[in-house]
């Protein structure tokens, strides 16, 4: 459009700008696109395992045999921050009942992560720690570290252009957004009680965030639900961090007769459209779909209980039966971790008929592999990830990785790296 005005204003001169900036001009994307292939050649593609108990995190190939390329030590400050947890008597106090709660006897030191998008950090939340930090792949050492409100940090998410992470500050109704490379807190917004799952919609407008409320007390018979506090889908818009919309599934769930169903939302997926958000509940060995549009859910799946499991809702661990939701990439079919049934199964979406029940050990989450072809759940129980064919619904494979696996999530890597030293 310059060079058409240019010509408007003097051939000579036009030509004069033609001859000198065209090869500045075809230099410059020239170089753009060199860098560009170089960047992406310089990265590797990699699933991220959070091992919760451990405070680790396995990294494994995101595609095929899913092996072992390397292990982060996720904690390299523990010794600093147990003395700052053993000199302040209150923090102690959170620390120990994250420990005998939530932590079923165990630490929690890391429940969520991601990378960068050049690949060279990742962050991580820290529950027991109340936290959430930046290590540095190459040397293992914390780049920055953000202690969230309250006293426990929980489940993640990274907006599209992997420059935001939200982290969801259960004991304070919050939810952080924080620059992810340096840590600043670029907003926050208040939620229902205990915020779980965090979803940035795909064009990076908004977030879905989920509270589940209290789960860790006896009181889990259905005539005692209003006992687990306020839970509900915030949805805040990702610049001002205010909300837009407010969703409690305890009147929709009441007006297809479910009222004795929890309206604790758990792990949720959008479709690829995001016209439907699928989504699990406390307690309920199945899922829902919610039409976004009509405001109403308009399917309910309840899939296979296990015989084995008991039905005393007071075992079942932080009031979850199911735990873990991804879905096809393609939209076909969803994958479910049947938590305390001890399966994984590949769902078809259209009929929400379900495939074969893959035997698993305590599956936590749900994920896609990198070429879009498996599902990959954790196996808290037997610490492995073992990956199932979308198409078959059969395993491909197991995995071992780290203490209780929880979250794993697609991420990047150097093409080279290594285990950092120590």
């Amino acid at each position: 459009m310059a060079a058409f005005r240019t010509r408007h204003l003097c051939s000579l001169a036009a030509a004069l700008v033609l001859t000198v900036t065209a090869p500045t001009a075809v230099a410059t994307a020239a170089t753009a696109t060199a860098t560009a292939t170089t960047d992406a050649a310089a990265l590797r593609e990699v699933l991220l395992v959070a091992n919760n108990w451990d405070g680790t995190a396995d990294v494994i190939r995101s595609t095929g045999d899913y092996a072992k390329i390397g292990r982060i030590n996720v904690i390299p400050d523990k010794d600093q921050r147990m003395a700052e947890i053993n000199a302040d008597p209150i923090r102690w106090i959170a620390f120990m009942t994250i420990r005998n709660s939530v932590g079923e006897g165990h630490d929690q030191f890391v429940d969520d992560m991601y990378s960068t998008p050049d690949g060279t950090s990742v962050v991580i939340s820290r529950p027991s720690f109340a936290d959430v930090v930046s290590i540095d792949v190459a040397t293992g050492a914390v780049n920055w570290r953000f202690p969230v409100s309250g006293y426990r940090s929980d489940h993640m998410a990274v907006s599209p252009d992997g420059k935001r992470v939200a982290v969801s500050a259960s004991t304070s109704n919050t939810v952080h957004v924080l620059d992810i490379d340096t840590g600043r807190q670029l907003g926050s917004y208040a939620t229902g009680d205990k915020p779980h799952e965090n979803i940035f919609t795909k064009d990076g407008k908004y977030i879905w965030t989920m509270s589940i409320g209290e789960v860790n007390t006896a009181l889990d018979a259905p005539w005692l639900d209003w006992t687990k506090g306020d839970r509900r889908i915030t949805v805040v818009d990702a610049t001002t961090y205010r909300p837009v919309k407010t969703i409690d599934m305890r009147q929709r769930l009441d007006a297809i007769g479910l009222s004795d169903h929890s309206d604790a939302v758990r792990p949720a997926v959008f479709s690829p459209d995001e016209s439907k958000l699928y989504f699990q509940v406390s307690f309920f060995n199945g899922f829902f779909e919610y039409d976004i549009a009509t405001d109403r859910i308009t399917r309910t799946r309840t899939l296979p209980e296990n015989p084995a499991t008991s039905d005393d809702r007071t075992t079942f661990v932080n009031d979850s039966r199911h735990h873990g939701l991804s879905m096809r990439p393609d939209g076909s079919k969803l994958c479910v971790a049947g938590t305390m049934d001890d399966y994984a199964t590949v769902v078809d979406r259209a009929t929400l008929q379900e495939g074969p029940l893959v035997p698993v050990s305590k599956p936590y989450w749900a994920t896609v592999s990198g070429d879009g072809k498996d599902c990959v759940v954790s196996e808290s129980g037997s610490d492995q990830v073992t990956a199932i064919d979308f198409a078959t619904g059969r395993k491909v494979v197991s995995v071992p990785v780290g203490d209780h696996p929880q979250r794993v999530r697609l991420g990047h890597v150097a093409a080279d790296w290594t285990s950092p030293a120590g």
